[in-house]
């Protein structure tokens, strides 16, 4: 990556003390590696469809933890261009990232950030607190400004376990817009183009203390409702067996819901959707 002499040694950057911050050494030795430069001269913005953009993407905390989903399309305009994209994924052992947004630019952000948490660990000995790793996705996307402005924007949302935080509050939602401001959110939140339906359907399904099936089928539900307003949405695909990607954080850590379970619990929902086609009415 860095320089290196002729018998493949590194350079001598990476043994001078400096920064925590992976991204930093990066732009200080290597800064066309970073996924935040800018694609195009000033002034010119990509057209509009002509690249994969995913949505919707949704957390909420729930007795055990928080848990965080996503479906799993990507449109280009008018096109599908992808029915299996994969927009959750985890960025340690107790935080998970899913993203709305220019899809290959995002896999890179999430990349770059999974790295820097552990180049973090690496030098300090000890993980960020969750707060700490929000603040450093937030200046992660704030290097993105000038590719955003050029129509290239990523929405990640962040979501983790915090053992220090009070009992019954561990489980963490964080937001973020395309300028990298940074806002915690309590109980549930949605990001992306059917982020709008999937929050109305959590304000009338969500509680707290729910339990795992329990959240887990609520934000099935919200994503259904996305899909079934949001055409760049999808929703669960029973007969190519493509469901959305539900994953939680608890105590001991991260675990994405096996393919099994999402799909009992996707065809119980399409199977209640059929009886009730605009989904169940809100919580008592």
């Amino acid at each position: 990556m860095a320089a290196s002499d002729s018998e493949g040694r590194l350079g001598e950057e990476f043994f001078t003390p400096g920064t925590t911050s992976f991204t930093e050494f990066l732009a200080a030795h290597r800064p066309e590696l970073l996924p935040t430069r800018s694609p195009f001269p000033d002034g010119v913005r990509a057209e509009p469809g002509r690249f994969p953009h995913g949505t919707t993407v949704l957390a909420l905390a729930y007795r055990d933890g928080v848990l965080i989903a996503g479906d799993r399309r990507a449109t280009m305009g008018n096109l599908i261009a992808q029915r299996d994209l994969e927009k959750v994924h985890p960025a340690d052992d107790h935080t998970a990232v899913a993203f709305a947004g220019s899809v290959g630019l995002a896999l890179d952000m999430v990349k770059l950030f999974q790295v820097e948490l552990t180049h973090f660990e690496k030098i300090e000995g000890i993980p960020m607190t969750l707060r700490a790793k929000a603040n450093r996705l937030a200046g992660m996307i704030r290097q993105n400004l000038g590719q955003a402005m050029q129509g290239l924007a990523v929405v990640p949302l962040l979501a983790g376990y915090d053992p220090a935080a009070p009992e019954g509050r561990r489980g963490r939602i964080f937001s973020f817009d395309v300028a990298g401001g940074l806002y915690e959110k309590s109980d549930f939140h949605a990001d992306g183009s059917g982020s709008p339906y999937a929050r109305g359907a959590l304000k009338k399904l969500f509680r707290p203390g729910m339990d795992r099936r329990e959240a887990a089928l609520a934000a099935l539900q919200a994503l259904y409702d996305a899909a079934d307003d949001d055409s760049a949405t999808g929703g669960p695909d029973i007969n190519r067996r493509i469901f959305p990607i539900v994953s939680v954080i608890t105590e001991d850590g991260f675990e994405r819901l096996p393919e099994p379970e999402t799909e009992e619990l996707s065809r119980e929902m399409v199977e209640q959707r059929r009886a009730r086609p605009d989904g169940p009415g809100a919580t008592p």
